[in-house]
């Protein structure tokens, strides 16, 4: 795809370096009017910026002015150090190269998407007679038919749930499937048909099948037609059971009707983005309509830095929430953008088939970008709202410990085990906007010389780990990486420790807040410790001090459930897991012929060879993995 595989760096050479606005005019007289992909650098080698152009050398020719610029370009210009540039055949490869280079790089002064997770799919599973229907999140590698995508879990959730109500079909996964005698408790509460203990013929369940993917195409109207003319058929053949059956189907599928929130006649498929931009941020709402249905919302947040355009926000947008999802065949958008053809072009190679964007003015579809224009403008307020909120408590907090500057990043630490048992490190970040979820990290304890219980040495391990991958992976602590202040929960002797650690690898300049139970260990009665200086408290009111019993009881909450989730991991361990070709086949195999693994333990050489499966060879390396031989 790409042309020139070349890429060349420049601004680097044996005289004063070139920086600036003059670095980018010397670039321009080595450059033609080739499509393609250029990149800024500052003097450390990190991307600043990537960005497109039908034309390289007219495109970065706009950046060699030394005045005119926005403050933001002005800065961008101000640390470009050097340049890389990669030519391409088409403007389209250079868009589809920025948009892989964006999402690799997350360069400083591109607009980012910072959440661009999988959307979960409704799947009917065909690889059994039996259709299986259920969520599923990710490529799309499983035989069936896929139906999305939603919103969100719970989006799937509540339609997986009224699927059941009224198509009864099979949630349970195949293993389930072949292993019922008699119904579950899905059948008895008729959410399913019980095709696994024969309640029902494969031709009858295909139709339920059937009518079920019908329902997901937007065709509910000729589902519930059907279902009325069986029901009516029932009844004349004097089948009431069956009558009464079919009656509480058409129920059920007029209740789901009657609670779709938004369902347009005139659009069938089509992602609807909205983009409303306040106070230097931004926020993007997609609905989701698919089969004449809503299937769900979502709200984005991209990075901004302060004086982009809403054409600019919303072509990069879609540049990167299309990267790895199918678009639909519509996409309706609030703001239109310059480069849209190119744009349509992009989407359209990476569907397989034509993709229109358009900006409608009136009807149906303007009423449906319209009320995601609505929501984005609420989103964004009760954002502003919050960020406003939590910069004052940020500043309260930097006002009550004297701490050098307002902080924006603040990681939280606290411990949890049993008796030294799956013994687990969490942390917990916070900043002006909340949570910084996708920052939380877990240390699962490794330290063989730390005794059952040591809350010290395990403190120890998890901040030598966590700060010497900072001083690895940021050794110029990039602020957004850096910490600006540590939570323990703890007290003098918690802080001085880990003061000390920071000071053994060090770090001497990151303030440290050690967070005491306090007088009789009361909630609101917590005593603050700094190093070398005396304890205090704060008023039983004050805001300040909710903050940081947030802050704490988010680590705290952290912690156990990841100790949780590590002691229920040992708990699920089987020993079989451990010995080289033993796979789930073998394993069942041993567990169906023994009972359990301490009688496969304890089984003779005989009697593992026994078992349908289990070679000579096996039995052999099963017995000496048990009894130390080998």
């Amino acid at each position: 795809m790409i042309e020139s595989e070349h890429e060349h760096v420049t601004g680097e050479t044996s005289a004063a370096p070139l920086t600036g606005h003059r670095l980018i005019a010397d670039n321009c007289r080595r450059l033609d009017g080739s499509p393609g992909v250029y990149r800024m650098l500052d003097a450390q080698g990190a991307v600043l910026y990537v960005g497109k152009a039908r034309n390289l050398r007219a495109r970065v020719s706009s950046y060699a002015r030394p005045s005119g610029h926005s403050a933001r370009i002005a800065r961008m210009i101000r640390d470009t150090a050097s340049m890389m540039f990669l030519t391409t055949r088409t403007e389209t490869e250079a868009l589809l190269l920025e948009q892989n280079l964006i999402k690799q790089l997350k360069p400083r002064y591109n607009v980012l998407l910072r959440d661009d997770k999988s959307f979960p799919n409704i799947l009917v599973a065909k690889s059994h007679p039996f259709a299986q229907i259920k969520k599923h999140r990710g490529a799309k590698s499983e035989p069936g038919d896929y139906y999305g995508p939603f919103a969100s879990a719970g989006a799937v959730n509540r339609t997986l749930n009224q699927l059941q109500r009224v198509f009864l079909l099979r949630s349970c996964t195949d293993a389930t499937f072949s292993s019922r005698t008699r119904p579950c408790l899905l059948h008895q509460i008729k959410r399913c048909s019980a095709p696994c203990v024969g309640r029902i013929e494969l031709s009858d369940y295909r139709a339920l099948v059937a009518d079920a993917e019908r329902f997901l195409q937007g065709k509910s109207t000729a589902v519930q037609a059907t279902l009325a003319a069986e029901m009516a058929e029932a009844a004349a053949a004097m089948e009431y059971e069956r009558a009464a059956a079919l009656r509480d189907r058409i129920k059920a599928l007029t209740s789901v009707q009657s609670v779709q929130a938004i369902n347009p006649k005139g659009v069938a498929e089509a992602d609807v983005i909205a983009l409303h931009m306040e106070g230097g941020q931004a926020c993007v709402q997609v609905f989701f309509i698919r089969g004449n249905q809503s299937w769900g919302n979502r709200d984005f947040y991209p990075r901004l830095n302060g004086a982009e355009s809403p054409d600019e926000v919303m072509e990069a947008f879609l540049g990167q929430f299309y990267d790895g999802k199918v678009p639909p065949r519509l996409i309706l958008l609030s703001h239109g953008f310059e480069e849209t053809d190119l744009m349509t072009q992009l989407l359209s190679d990476r569907a397989g088939r034509r993709v229109v964007l358009g900006v409608p003015r009136r009807g149906e579809k303007a009423d449906l970008v319209e009320n995601a224009l609505r929501n984005a403008r609420e989103s964004l307020a009760r954002r502003l709202a919050e960020s406003a909120a939590q910069h004052k408590l940020l500043e309260g907090l930097a006002d009550a410990f004297d701490l050098p500057v307002v902080p924006r990043r603040i990681e939280i630490y606290d411990n949890s085990h049993i008796q030294g048992s799956a013994a687990v490190g969490g942390m917990v970040v916070a900043g002006p906007e909340g949570w910084i979820k996708n920052q939380y990290r877990k240390f699962n304890i490794k330290g063989t010389e730390i005794t059952p219980g040591d809350d010290l040495g395990m403190m120890r391990e998890v901040l030598t780990r966590r700060f010497a991958r900072l001083l690895k992976d940021n050794p110029d602590r990039a602020t957004e990486a850096w910490p600006d202040l540590l939570l323990i929960d703890g007290g003098p002797t918690q802080v001085a420790a880990v003061s000390g650690i920071l000071a053994d690898l060090g770090v001497q300049d990151v303030p440290i807040i050690g967070v005491a139970k306090g007088q009789d260990r009361d909630h609101g009665k917590e005593e603050f410790h700094r190093p070398g200086m005396r304890p205090f408290a704060l008023p039983m009111n004050h805001p300040v001090l909710y903050f940081i019993q947030r802050l704490r009881d988010e680590a705290h909450r952290w912690a156990i459930g990841t100790h949780r989730a590590r002691r229920s991991k040992q708990a699920m361990a089987n020993p079989l897991d451990e010995i080289a070709g033993i796979g789930a086949a073998r394993k069942r195999a041993l567990l169906s012929h023994f009972g359990s693994a301490k009688a496969v333990a304890r089984a003779g050489l005989t009697d593992l060879q026994a078992v349908e499966g289990i070679s000579a060879a096996m039995a052999r390396t099963i017995h000496d993995h048990f009894h130390g031989q080998g």
